[in-house]
């Protein structure tokens, strides 16, 4: 590629080196070869091994080194010395950068009163005291612009105090300037803004070109310059926060700023503060470090010994992120490593919140050893030698390896559960696993971040919570404050929060991290005071000061955290985006692992990037090497954490939108091309890569897959956050009928879900399928219309709306004789004999049911179930024909059939037509004025409403019958109460009273 005519035909490093005042080392550098091309990429252990010893020579060259990374084009003003280099390509990042604009007070009158050399003359040498005292705190000179000069630090290379570095530069300059030698004293005005920027475009051309800014803080900055009064630093709020009690302020107040949305609030900058320590003056605060835990470990150690003894125990451990929580658990499991127990750990993550049972998976998988590349045989082998442990039953392991989404290939006995029984069997199948364990040894249960916890995991969890009480578990749950833990309260939980440490243990976190190296007490007391008590900085901030090595650059280094705690989040960001500036290449890595998740494989990470397999390693290596990643495992079968949410995070936020875009749609490609076993089995996580790249189609493709999966586990929170989601993108869908055909296809899932949940006739229900109706006509989908007909009959019905029912039945058969389809036909009688029953109808119903009776078959239909109404249709006709069999005369058949509903439904282990059965059995029950077997059914209908949290309609239901059979019995007070209760309950759902319960409420 060539390079602009006015940069040269060649780049001579020897010149760079010169000009850096560094031309000693030059020999080593030609020996080396290390050319233009190189010389951006060289790190501080390349430097090393070219010679050069000393800490101060090594960071000049690596500032002048991250010049080059960011402006590889970009003309150069005087006071920075840079190589550029030109590649056509984005370098724009966003971040936080904290920008300083100086301006020379009363330059118009100057140009008036002085010669035009005169002043000239003046303004060089202005500017040259600029550019050295911004370089000597880490600033860089963006741009000149006559008497102004626009300062950028943060950028190209972060320091961990760059908002400290500004205001100590801005209060250098006035001095500086000041002593500048000149007709009449030299005065000048400075502001200072921080703010998240994109910035590093490249503007212009030729001599003229520079790396843009954009945002609100490079114009806040200037127009606070613009308020300050002669030889003073103004800074923002923002800023302010950043700097904590470290310099002297004068509130300006809110300010009215030109181009500034509302008031800003200022700060007049007096001078360096005195205070001898930081934590005299701020709140404590800290994020990660096993140091200053010895009470609550002992506590946890104490609750362990009562968990061993057989007195199963619970601590719930909150506290906020990187605050020690994972830390602490660590401590335990080495406490205990030579004590004979069982070790499970569930990590919950942020991208699987809807992903069901995305822990105890990943706890399975890692416990079996299964590794991508397995062929299934191989996992399921693997599975097998696990469960043979805990004399898992065959069923059990079916039951798990379908969990895990491995075929059966014989071994295990079939399945014929429907969904809802086989997850509460899978569900039970996994306390019996932690039932079995705690038989043979103590178990340790740690789960992380249960704040991230999807739904069903966070039952698992509860259910293991309520039974361990009598077995030989300590159970650990970890989260952040905004979590509510449901658990709190009972005898065997107990509550943890962890607060911030004092300075005694700050400074064994440093020992611990600086090991045998020697670190200058001066440079120790920096970082008591400049952590604030948050272990994650502590442990950052040594790092970064052992990297910088030497006590000169330690205590650049040492000031590594502007410092308030009410600006954690700033500091850290700060702290972070300072060690990933120094990865080099690596940082690439960096930031397409934080677009993938916080964990990720190699070989995901392998196809996305697409570079050798040599640059991948080296550049993962660096990473670990820097403590920003751990990795489990041996390339290319290793995956990879991010060290804590906080670091990828920051990788993430400095991708421009059109990045993000581009890596997401590649990152759901791979995943498309090379692992077809996620993509069938977490179509949520395609799902999320394909929505965050803007590709709307394919991600409401996925987030309906994941929806009707989530569905088909009745895992009924998992699968409408899936739909939701998946909603809010069909408006994306340029094309009206496909966005239509799309739309449609989520509602159809919707809908039975919602009726599951809320009732027959929610109103959300309704809309719902009217939507559906309106969608099939944009569509032109008439063989979706039947369903969707289907369930506006069953809003109508449900709400005693019998005309209008009546009316939608002759089309329901109209288009079932027509497809001459004996399931739709089957429907048309489910949706008559219902009807016909409540108008009533009833020689006309039991044809109906005779009709549909003759029809259903067990293998074909029960899977009709999630479309239609969500129960079965054979119990439903069962217990509508007992109720046709009583008026007509037929007390004993009507019993009889009646309880035939409530064995086939139990059979069917369908929570919903069980209830459904019991309910109808207990009216039968009420009708013979038998009250004792009418409670009893109600009763136990109340029950499975409560254990599945579902059908409030049919709770209700029950509890008007349980009332009567109570006032039956001779307690017409409490039982009147009941009945009473259960109208109001029946009312929020949207269900009329029907005449048959009517009767009882009467």
């Amino acid at each position: 590629m060539q390079r602009k005519a006015n940069r040269g035909a060649m780049m001579d490093v020897g010149v760079w080196l010169r000009r850096l005042g560094l031309e000693q080392y030059e020999a080593a550098f030609r020996e080396n070869e290390i050319s233009e091309k190189v010389l951006p990429n060289l790190t501080a252990e390349d430097l090393k091994d070219l010679g050069v010893a000393m800490v101060g020579h090594r960071r000049t060259l690596l500032d002048a080194i991250a010049v080059l990374r960011a402006e590889k084009s970009a003309t150069t003003p005087a006071c920075d010395v840079s190589l550029a280099i030109h590649e056509e390509e984005d370098t724009a990042e966003r971040r936080q950068v904290t920008v300083m604009f100086s301006d020379l007070v009363g330059s118009t009158a100057l140009s008036v009163r002085m010669d035009p050399e005169d002043l000239r003359e003046v303004i060089t040498a202005y500017q040259k005291c600029v550019a050295e005292t911004v370089r000597s705190f880490g600033g860089f000179v963006a741009k000149y612009m006559g008497d102004g000069v626009l300062v950028y630090f943060g950028y190209p290379q972060a320091h961990e105090d760059d908002a400290e570095r500004a205001v100590r530069a801005g209060l250098a300059l006035i001095d500086a300037v000041a002593a500048l030698p000149a007709r009449e004293p030299l005065q000048m005005r400075v502001g200072v803004a921080t703010g998240l920027v994109v910035v590093g475009d490249l503007v212009g051309s030729g001599e003229a070109q520079e790396r843009g800014i954009v945002g609100e803080t490079p114009n806040l900055a200037a127009r606070l310059q613009g308020i300050a009064e002669p030889n003073t630093v103004v800074i923002a709020e923002a800023t302010r926060k950043l700097l904590g009690n470290l310099f002297e302020l004068r509130d300006l107040g809110p300010t009215e700023l030109k181009g500034i949305t509302g008031l800003a609030r200022a700060f007049a900058v007096l001078r360096a503060s005195s205070v001898e320590s930081r934590f005299d003056a701020m709140h404590p605060g800290g994020l990660t470090a096993l140091v200053g835990r010895e009470e609550e470990l002992e506590l946890l150690l104490r609750r362990w010994a009562k968990a061993k003894a057989g007195e199963g125990q619970v601590v719930l451990l909150s506290g906020e992120a990187g605050i020690g929580k994972s830390r602490l658990s660590t401590a335990l499991m080495e406490r205990l490593t030579a004590e004979p127990h069982t070790r499970l750990r569930y990590f919950c993550s942020p991208q699987h919140i809807d992903s069901v049972l995305y822990p105890i998976i990943g706890q399975f998988e890692r416990a079996a050893g299964l590794v991508h590349g397995d062929i299934s045989q191989a996992k399921l082998d693997k599975l097998d030698a696990l469960l043979a442990q805990t004399s898992t039953s065959r069923q059990d392991a079916a039951l798990l390896a379908e969990m895990l989404s491995l075929p059966n290939d014989g071994r295990y006995p079939a399945l014929e559960f429907v969904p809802e029984q086989r997850r509460q069997k899978t569900l039970a199948a996994l306390g019996v696993q932690l039932e079995a364990l705690a038989r043979s040894s103590p178990v340790l249960m740690i789960v992380e971040d249960a704040h991230w916890g999807d739904p069903t995991s966070l039952e698992v969890f509860g259910r293991s919570v309520n039974r361990i009480a009598s077995l030989r578990v300590l159970l650990i749950v970890t989260f952040r404050p905004e979590f509510d833990a449901p658990w709190v309260g009972q005898s065997h939980v107990t509550t943890l929060a962890l607060n911030r440490l004092g300075h005694r243990e700050v400074g064994t976190v440093i020992e611990c991290v600086v090991g045998n190296k020697l670190l200058p007490a001066k440079v120790r007391k920096d970082i008591v005071e400049r952590t604030d008590g948050i272990p994650l900085f502590v442990e950052e901030m040594t790092k970064a000061v052992l990297e910088a090595g030497g006590e000169r650059g330690a205590m650049q280094t040492a000031a590594a955290i502007p410092s308030p705690a009410l600006a954690v989040p700033a500091s850290l960001y700060a702290s972070l985006m300072a060690r990933l500036d120094r990865l080099g290449p690596a940082k690439e890595v960096a930031q397409i692992g934080a677009v993938i998740g916080r964990e990720y494989s190699h070989v995901l990470l392998a196809a996305v990037l697409r570079q050798s397999e040599p640059e991948l390693v080296s550049a993962l290596d660096r990473l670990m090497q820097a403590g920003l990643l751990f990795r489990n495992g041996i390339p290319p079968h290793a995956t990879y954490l991010f060290k804590h949410a906080l670091v990828q995070d920051t990788a993430y936020g400095t991708l421009l939108r059109n990045r993000r875009h581009a890596l997401h749609a590649r990152i759901a490609r791979a995943l498309e091309e090379t692992f077809p076993d996620i993509a069938a089995t977490q179509p949520e996580v395609l799902a999320h890569h394909f929505t965050e790249a803007d590709l709307a189609e394919n991600a409401i493709a996925y987030w309906q897959a994941a929806g009707q999966r989530a569905a088909e586990r009745s895992a009924h929170a998992e699968c409408l956050a899936h739909l939701y989601k998946g909603l809010a993108l069909v408006r994306r869908v340029a094309d009206p009928a496909e966005r239509a055909r799309r739309e449609l296809a989520l509602q159809l899932v919707l809908a039975p879900v919602l009726i599951a949940t809320k009732s027959y006739s929610a109103a959300e229900v309704e809309q719902a399928y009217l939507h559906a109706r309106d969608l099939c006509q944009q569509a032109g989908d008439v063989a979706q219309l039947y369903a969707v007909n289907w369930g506006l009959w069953l809003v109508y019905q449900q709400r005693c709306e019998f005309k209008a029912a009546r009316g939608l039945l002759d089309g329901l058969f109209a288009v079932a004789r027509q497809s001459a389809d004996p399931a739709l036909l089957l429907q048309a009688h489910h949706a008559a004999w219902t009807t016909l029953l409540h108008l009533p109808e009833l020689t006309a119903c039991r044809t109906h049911l005779e009709a549909g009776w003759a029809l259903y078959r067990p293998d074909a239909h029960r899977g009709h179930t999630f479309l239609y109404g969500g129960h079965d249709a054979a119990v439903c006709n069962r217990y509508t024909a007992a109720l046709t069999l009583w008026p007509l005369g037929f007390p004993e058949q009507a019993l009889a059939t009646a309880r035939e509903a409530v064995r086939m439904a139990r059979g069917l282990s369908h929570p919903f037509s069980v209830v459904l059965a019991l309910v109808f059995a207990a009216m039968i029950y009420h009708h013979r004025r038998e009250a004792e077997p009418a409670q009893e059914h109600a009763e136990t209908a109340i029950a499975v409403c409560a254990e599945h949290g579902i059908a409030p309609h049919l709770a209700a239901a029950g509890s008007i019958l349980r009332g009567w059979a109570i006032a039956a019995r001779g307690q017409a007070v409490e039982g009147i109460a009941e009945i009473r209760g259960g109208l109001a309950a029946v009312e929020p759902t949207g269900v009329r009273i029907r005449r048959l319960l009517s009767r009882v409420a009467g």
